[in-house]
């Protein structure tokens, strides 16, 4: 079975192991793996929430169209090492028809390491800006 996290109301959470892999040679995680763990976070939320990547480029809304990241505030609190299990928290922030923000934190038990606010735009196969879809924005409207 997929760990897809769990959602409630408008929050999205998901524990993941961190791995050899995320780390450098001390077992602390690289800075750059955090992207990671805010992108499955993404990820499974707006698939919780009904909005699949495979059907959106697909062509369900109309065209094919992709998520990309327009921007990234990112504060780095504190180090995650090898062998523990973070928790990525995400809720979504603004949605208008031109961009869609995510809240987004990291925390291994009670401490916050990341906490971020993400910007996504939506684009069609050649890159070139997408309003938001009714539909689509339907989906993402949590109540």
């Amino acid at each position: 079975m997929v760990n897809s996290g769990s959602l409630q109301g408008d929050s999205h959470t998901l524990r993941e192991r961190v791995y050899f892999e995320h780390t450098d040679f001390s077992g602390v995680v690289y800075h750059s793996r955090y992207l990671d763990f805010l992108e499955h976070g993404r990820s499974d939320y707006v698939r919780l929430l009904g909005v699949h990547h495979t059907a959106m480029q697909d062509g369900q809304y109309g065209e094919s169209l992709a998520f990309a990241v327009h921007r990234m505030e990112i504060d780095f609190k504190r180090a995650a090492r090898i062998d523990d299990v973070v928790t990525i928290q995400t809720r979504r922030g603004t949605l208008n028809g031109l961009r869609l923000t995510f809240n987004q934190a990291i925390y291994c038990e009670d401490q916050l390491l990341v906490d971020a606010v993400v910007t996504v735009v939506l684009v069609n196969p050649q890159g070139k800006p997408r309003r938001f879809p009714k539909d689509l924005l339907d989906k993402l409207a949590v109540q």
